[in-house]
Order: C-alpha cells, then structure tokens, then sequence
C-alpha cells in the first residue's frame, strides 16, 4: 500500500509540475489558452496573476517531492490537504473542472498515504 500511495503522491506532485509550466510559460501561448479555454486578450493581462499562480502550485510540487524523499507522512499529508483545498477554493471560484484535475487526484492519493500509515 506504501508503495502505491507514493506512486499516487507522486503524480500529483508531476500534475503540480505541469501547471506551474502551463501557467508560468505556457499561459498566452495556443496550448494554454486551447488548456485554460481563454482569449489571447485575457492571456496577456492576466498573465502576471497567471505565472504567481505557477509559482504556489511549484511550491505544493516541492512539498509533495520533499515528503517523498524524507519518506515523512506528516509532510505528504499537510501538502495533499494544500492540494485538496486549493481544488476545491478552484472549483468554487473558477471552474468544475479544477475539482477532478486538482482535488480529486490529491484526495485519492491523501486517502491512500493515511491507509498506507
């Protein structure tokens, strides 16, 4: 079970990766305005808001990585629970789809990592 909640956690810190380059370099360009379903207009005025928002999901990925590595619960569980609840404030405020891109993977690997403990 340790194994696959590792295997989980780490997904969810390459998803965190993934957005971190689509919202700091990829924002205005065709694939993340196609990703983020946005005007070339909006990209470039948001596009500072955008790279700050890569910038925290970078830091819950370092989180998530450094729970790996020291093999520390404590560290996985508080990171999932970051990830959790910035899906779930996305979900809310911005789109659905935040909820099964962001929350969802992070709830099944927190699930995961507190039955593996």
């Amino acid at each position: 079970m340790g194994l696959l909640a590792d295997l989980a956690t780490g997904l969810v810190a390459l998803l965190h990766l993934a957005f971190l380059v689509l919202e700091m370099f990829l924002w205005d360009k065709p694939f993340g305005l196609k990703v983020f379903r946005q005007t070339p207009e909006f990209a470039r005025a948001s596009k500072a808001l955008a790279a700050n928002q890569g910038l925290y999901n970078g830091f819950l990925a370092a989180g998530l990585a450094w729970g790996l590595i020291a093999g520390s619960q404590p560290f996985k569980v508080f990171f999932l629970a970051c990830v959790i609840v910035a899906g779930v404030y996305g979900a809310w405020s911005v789109s659905r789809r935040i909820l099964w891109v962001q929350a969802l993977p992070g709830a099944v690997a927190l699930a995961l990592v507190l039955a593996s403990g």
